[in-house]
């Protein structure tokens, strides 16, 4: 089942809370995923640019929100109890909690920045969002990556092709795999460039570096590629190019895998994600600090 938004969690958290129990924020989070049936994957499920798990966070801000509009409180750090007109909404109302019903409180209202003027009305569409700012974050992380992928892509399909191999050999460096050098061996089956992934070079892994606008890498290019391996004392390879391989391609790679060698194959949505991870051709625009509040400075001693 898809994960409920932070805002179809509220019901859920105040009825567990009806009970008049205080509980712990993980108590909170367990029994209502149990009692939703969650897998361990929806239960451990990551953001996409930060370690926090989904569904915890989104316990966590549907707690927030009904807090800030007085229907729980916190006794204790991390702890949650329904107060008296938490009780009265979990017993008549429950089915009509949402951020739209949440404004009639001030409190909120004031947590919103929303005033008790005609603007309230005007600002209901941002109040409807159903993403936590941990959500909306990541989102926006993600459509600046996204449109620096496609930058990226399209640069590298127009660079010099010796050019595009130095990047690879770059990456590859960066990525810790050892010193990189290119090389043209004659009857080498195209082989650009080779890593010793020790300082002695005892371990080497060879590279093959297609530089394509739409051609895919093909059968026979995979072929020659581990040809090139086979006949040789090193077994690891790795395969990059700007575009895809073709189904035939990857199948020869599996193959050469029976043949006790190794190819990794990359292709270039993931050969701008790897460049985007190392900065490799790419430059840190802005910093955002997100700060939160620090319970042990307000602990007593």
């Amino acid at each position: 089942m898809a994960i409920p938004t932070y805002d179809e969690l509220m019901s859920p958290v105040l009825k567990l809370l009806s009970d008049g129990v205080e509980r712990s924020g993980e108590d909170i989070t367990n029994t209502i995923a149990d009692q939703l049936n969650l897998t361990e994957e929806e239960r451990n499920r990551i953001y996409a640019n930060n370690p926090k798990k989904v569904f915890k966070d989104r316990i966590a801000w549907a707690r927030t929100y009904l807090k800030k509009a007085g229907l729980i409180e916190s006794p204790q750090r991390a702890t949650s109890k329904i107060t008296a007109e938490g009780m009265k909404i979990a017993k008549s109302k429950l089915d009509k909690l949402n951020l739209k019903f949440l404004e009639q409180y001030e409190s909120f209202r004031e947590f919103r920045h929303i005033d008790n003027s005609n603007e309230v009305e005007s600002k209901s569409e941002k109040i409807e969002t159903v993403q936590t700012p941990d959500e909306m974050l990541d989102f926006v992380q993600n459509s600046y990556k996204e449109n620096l992928q496609s930058e990226l892509l399209s640069k590298l399909k127009s660079v010099d092709p010796v050019r595009f191999e130095e990047i690879v050999l770059n990456l590859m460096e960066k990525m810790n795999y050892g010193v990189g050098s290119m090389t043209k061996l004659s009857h080498d089956g195209g082989i650009d460039g080779i890593i010793d992934e020790d300082e002695l070079g005892l371990e080497k892994i060879y590279l093959q570096a297609k530089r394509y606008s739409d051609n895919k890498v093909n059968e026979k290019e995979m072929q020659n590629f581990a040809g090139a391996l086979s006949c040789s004392p090193v077994r690891k390879g790795v395969f990059i190019t700007t575009s895809y391989f073709d189904e035939k391609a990857k199948k020869k790679a599996e193959d050469a895998s029976k043949k006790g060698l190794v190819i990794r194959l990359i292709n270039g949505n993931e050969l701008t994600k790897l460049m985007i991870k190392h900065n490799i051709g790419v430059q840190i625009k802005s910093k955002i600090e997100i700060k939160k509040l620090d319970e042990d400075f307000f602990a007593e001693d």
